[in-house]
């Protein structure tokens, strides 16, 4: 790969029914917020054109990024899983910061996606972190260490009203994404 060269990845953004991903996505790509609740038929697709530096260059890549967002319901998941997660190159995990059982579930949704990728980069995104205050039941940090490094991911507690961490998660993705295709093409190891 060249600098200056541009690549199209696909992201998917998994999670629960009413977790955040369209939220985030809407923030991350129009830097928007809607309080209206609108669930996401099937998958919708949405693109960020992105500039990434080349690890251990000066170099820069230019990516188009591709999000995937997935339904969250698991009988679409399951019965339309090749369609949606063939060629996946990364993956955006959400969680709702006040519902411990949509951490719980990210298990199967990546382990849905890597039947179907095979082992690709994860990010956790703990979402709605703008309710920590009003929130009796919380997905703390230690929780989410333990699921996280199941996948060996890094994780945020994201906004996707506020934009708390909404950028880190995409931008941490791309460049996991990156180093992956670098890989594959020869790069040394070192140089990543």
């Amino acid at each position: 790969m060249e600098p200056g060269e541009r690549i199209k990845v696909k992201i998917c953004i998994i999670g629960e029914a009413a977790v955040g991903k369209s939220s985030l996505i809407r923030r991350y790509v129009l830097d928007e917020f809607d309080e209206g609740y609108i669930t996401t038929l099937g998958a919708k697709i949405s693109k960020k054109e992105l500039r990434m530096r080349m690890p251990g260059t000066e170099g820069v890549v230019n990516m188009d990024m591709l999000i995937w967002d997935i339904m969250g319901e698991k009988q679409v998941r399951d019965l339309l899983r090749e369609a949606f997660f063939l060629g996946t190159q990364g993956i955006i995990a959400v969680c709702d910061i006040i519902r411990h059982s949509t951490l719980r579930a990210l298990d199967e949704w990546v382990e849905s996606v890597f039947q179907v990728a095979g082992p690709v980069p994860v990010v956790y995104a703990i979402n709605k972190s703008d309710l920590r205050d009003e929130a009796v039941m919380l997905v703390g940090k230690r929780e989410v260490d333990g699921y996280a490094s199941a996948f060996d991911s890094p994780y945020y507690f994201t906004s996707a009203q506020m934009g708390e961490n909404v950028e880190p998660v995409f931008h941490t993705l791309g460049e996991k994404v990156l180093e992956n295709i670098l890989a594959e093409q020869g790069v040394a190891p070192a140089v990543l």
